[in-house]
């Protein structure tokens, strides 16, 4: 038997045990990553729906008579009580956020979960109360427009 001076290196064996560990944490890892995705974009889409409903009041607040106003009247005001990202149909945090003003006196502004994004459903209007409906909703179901939010009452 010959022995090998100054020749190092991995046996195939070794490599593989390597390659396995990897494998396995990134198998632990992933799901993990997913789910903090999921959960961060759930808070953050909590957040801007709160906004949204203390921007709605302090436009209505300001509106002689008291008026909810649309999307544009609160981009477009000087200042602004919303940015310019409040547009309808605008996606954001894993959810598609659609405004229905039903009069001048109620509104409902509704964030739909986006497949692999987010799994839950949230929702508030004028009364400022945030909900959501856990899982969503079966496909192309939207809160009926002059109705109350769906769904439960997020913990404040």
């Amino acid at each position: 038997m010959k022995i090998r001076i100054g020749k190092k290196g991995f046996t195939l064996v070794e490599i593989m045990i390597v390659v396995a560990i990897i494998g396995l944490l990134a198998a632990i890892a992933i799901p993990n990553l997913l789910r903090a995705r999921i959960n961060s974009n759930d808070s953050a889409v909590q957040g801007d729906l709160r906004a949204f409903s203390t921007a709605s009041e302090s436009f209505r607040a300001a509106q002689q008579p008291a008026a909810y106003g649309t999307l544009a009247n609160m981009t477009g005001a000087n200042p602004p009580y919303l940015d310019a990202t409040w547009v309808e149909g605008a996606v954001k945090h894993g959810h598609t956020f659609n405004y229905v003003q039903v009069g001048t006196a109620q509104y409902t502004m509704q964030a739909t979960e986006i497949a692999n994004q987010s799994v839950n459903r949230y929702c508030v209007d004028q009364t400022g109360v945030l909900r959501v409906m856990i899982g969503g909703v079966a496909a192309g179901q939207a809160y009926a427009a002059g109705t109350a939010c769906g769904g439960n009452p997020v913990n404040q």
